[in-house]
């Protein structure tokens, strides 16, 4: 049996519009992102990313998307976010776009990424605090961001199986 290699590539949704974040959908993004693969490169370029294309994670709330395609095609991918400007949504269209964050080999290491990035801005609002009580909740947010020992644990166990 032969296993297919996948890349993730973890993005997020850039828009002016605070309704646009609470509104998106899997389905949506999924067909935005199909759409421009479609006009950046083609039948070709739509073949090849449809193959195991799928969005994996969608957090409407901090706007990051986890996307899943080939290894072969992630550059097919990838070239092709920078023409994503709109999202439908329930009849809705909102302008945005995607800006890629980082492109991995498994979930966990987006999740690793996903936790130093958020980390960093975290410090960046840190510098910014206005007053102590707002110094003191993001102190506490800053500390919060880390793996705990139990999912790193049951993480190791699912690769284990010979999935990597």
């Amino acid at each position: 049996m032969v296993r297919f290699k996948n890349r993730y590539v973890l993005c997020e949704v850039l828009s002016d519009d605070p309704r646009c974040r609470q509104c998106i959908e899997e389905r949506a993004v999924g067909l935005a992102v199909r759409d421009a693969i479609g006009r950046v490169h083609g039948d070709y370029g739509l073949a090849c990313c449809s193959v195991s294309f799928t969005v994996k994670y969608l957090n409407a709330y901090t706007g990051m998307v986890l996307l899943r395609c080939r290894k072969d095609s992630y550059r097919l991918l990838c070239s092709a976010l920078p023409f994503v400007r709109h999202l439908e949504s329930r009849a809705q269209r909102y302008p945005c776009a995607l800006n890629t964050l980082h492109v991995g080999g498994t979930i966990r290491t987006c999740q690793k990424f996903l936790i130093q990035y958020n980390r960093r801005q975290l410090l960046m609002l840190l510098q910014n605090c206005t007053n102590e009580e707002e110094r003191q909740c993001i102190q506490k947010s800053l500390l919060s961001c880390s793996l705990t020992e139990e999912q790193s644990q049951s993480g190791d166990e699912e690769d284990d199986d010979g999935t990597e």
